[in-house]
């Protein structure tokens, strides 16, 4: 059987968290169990993490006296929350089919 859900569930699917030496953690399954369900929730919590602080990041920017500090902790959030997001995009991207980015 090539395709379907099978094929999905024997490749893995990424979840949107790293183990403890910051390797990437896979789950095999058919997409419908605990694991599946509280990966799909922090997705959405992620999505709408980063969703927020774009708009914070907007009000901060456009204030005329913002501190250097104030713009690094902006810059360090919106990178981690850029990645969280890549990874939920690989991990949706592969469950569609389509290839890992190089």
């Amino acid at each position: 059987m090539t395709g379907g859900a099978r094929d999905n569930a024997v490749a893995g699917r990424l979840l949107p968290w790293s183990g403890t030496d910051g390797r990437p953690c896979y789950l095999v399954g058919d997409g419908t169990g605990h694991v599946s369900r509280l990966a799909d929730e922090i997705e959405d919590v992620q999505i709408d993490m980063a969703d927020r602080l774009l708009g914070h990041a907007g009000e901060l920017l456009a204030e005329r006296r913002v501190t250097s500090a104030e713009l690094h902790y902006l810059a360090r959030r919106l990178s981690e929350s850029l990645r969280d997001v890549i990874r939920v995009a690989e991990s949706r991207g592969a469950r569609l089919g389509r290839p890992p980015r190089p």
